[in-house]
């Protein structure tokens, strides 16, 4: 873990193809911005893909015969194959090469999302969004690596992480507003031809511009680590999904029990391994726990209601899918504006203090949501929508500084996909919680009130843990 970042010499006879020799301490490399934005543009189309079925979720339910009692998994692939994947993109991108594993997941969610426009049934789109969130975890995972690499002055980092943790915000601004324009004009699945077509472009891109970085450990990849990780997440993802019609199945049982015994052959793996995919005493450091903690909630809090919120609205206030769109950018929008603004905070405001507001503002902002749609009106969830909007900005920005300055710098995209594991596993639970509480407590406008307590309620405690882990002196 404290091994120098190292990049491979460039000689005419042994360096790989975009290798560039390693940049003075003191300013970052030539081609950062350059890195900047084809690391961001892939970002955005990756949460793009990841947001899009958010507001043709009713369509493309009723396209692929869709039962009510199986959304979730439309919902639910994309952050499972993210959660899965992110770990063992990062730890493989750090050891074999961050611009390889970038284009290669960025060719791989062009390929993966093109198909699933061809999709004909709910488990085949499903396999597809699981493709998709692989993809978009080898993107996710590298982009800070590279990020890190391209960006070694502290003032240049904080730069590059919020303009990067803007573009997810912008992602998630877009992804629903051209799903939603298409799917009005033509038809939902060339909303994925769109996007398939968009990552190839920026896949093209990366191979003239990106350079090749990597802090190898030696040693093979973490192949046993990787397996065990991936099944034990596919086990809690499915149990807390197939759990909203009723925790007390054995089938929930079993794939609970299944996490639980493969989480505890992982750990075992992971202390014998040379080379982990994560640095398991890690945890005993208050910063990492913060970073994981707060990229757990915001999936958990943030992401899981506002996953199923648009489809909320569609079946509650009848508004088409166009019109979700436009009112979910006022949340998103304003989360982009922010996020390239709190660079503007470096120096008078922590982002461990950014991301206690940001979960605050989160939780003041659902709540005065409370009743809208019991009342049918749209108009009494602007002012939630804007509150936590900033909210929602202050923690896209923050969480990338925090996930690469919790890890040594070696281990950047080690750090990032932490994280954001964590972050996507608490986006598949919110959003198994969030659909489970809506259609399970007598009414969808009672029951979305109850989820934004709820919703609220783990905010306000996500806040209260990343400020009760601060830095010991």
């Amino acid at each position: 873990m404290s091994q120098p970042d190292r990049t491979t010499p460039v000689t005419r006879s042994s360096a790989p193809p975009g290798t560039r020799p390693e940049t003075p301490p003191g300013r970052d490399t030539p081609r950062a911005t350059a890195t900047l934005a084809v690391t961001s543009a892939a970002t955005a189309v990756a949460l793009m893909t990841y947001t899009a079925p958010l507001v043709t979720l009713p369509d493309t339910a009723a396209a692929l015969h869709t039962p009510v009692s199986a959304q979730a998994w439309l919902l639910n692939g994309t952050p499972l194959g993210l959660a899965a994947l992110l770990l063992v993109a990062g730890s493989l991108a750090d050891d074999y090469g961050r611009r390889r594993i970038f284009l290669s997941g960025t060719v791989a969610l062009g390929i993966t999302t093109a198909l699933g426009a061809l999709t004909s049934s709910t488990w085949l789109f499903t396999l597809t969004r699981v493709a998709q969130g692989a993809a978009s975890a080898a993107i996710l995972a590298s982009s800070l690596g590279l990020l890190v690499h391209a960006f070694p002055t502290p003032r240049g980092r904080l730069h590059a992480t919020g303009v990067w943790g803007a573009f997810v915000s912008g992602g998630i601004a877009l992804g629903p507003l051209l799903a939603g324009t298409i799917a009005q004009t033509l038809d939902w699945r060339v909303a994925y031809a769109v996007l398939g077509a968009a990552a190839l472009l920026v896949a093209l891109l990366g191979t003239r511009v990106l350079t090749e970085s990597r802090a190898s450990r030696g040693g093979r990849p973490d192949l046993a680590g990787a397996v065990t990780f991936g099944l034990a997440l596919v086990a809690l993802v499915a149990a807390l999904t197939l759990g909203r019609d009723g925790w007390l199945r054995p089938s929930v049982g079993v794939l609970l029990a299944a996490f639980l015994v493969l989480t505890s052959a992982f750990v075992l793996v992971e202390r014998r391994t040379a080379t982990p995919m994560i640095d398991l005493g890690l945890l005993r450091h208050r910063r990492f726990l913060a970073s994981s903690v707060s990229g757990l909630f915001t999936g958990f809090a943030v992401i899981g209601l506002f996953s199923f919120l648009p489809a909320l609205l569609q079946r509650t206030l009848g508004l088409s899918a166009l019109d979700t769109a436009w009112l979910f950018l006022l949340w998103s929008g304003l989360s982009f504006g922010v996020a390239l603004q709190v660079r503007r905070l470096a120096g008078r405001v922590s982002p461990r203090h950014q991301l206690a507001l940001g979960f605050a503002l989160h939780a003041v902002g659902v709540l005065t949501m409370l009743g809208a749609l019991d009342a049918g009106s749209w108009t009494r969830l602007l002012p939630g929508f804007l509150i936590s909007g900033v909210g929602s900005g202050l923690l896209n920005a923050a969480l990338p500084l925090v996930a690469v300055e919790s890890v040594p710098a070696t281990r950047a995209a080690m750090g990032s996909g932490a994280q954001q594991t964590l972050r996507y596993i608490g986006s598949c639970a919110g959003v198994a919680l969030t659909i489970a509480i809506v259609t399970s407590t007598g009414g969808l406008a009672h029951g979305a009130d109850i989820a934004i307590v709820v919703s609220a309620g783990l905010a306000l405690v996500a806040g209260a843990s990343v400020l009760a882990l601060r830095d010991r002196a």
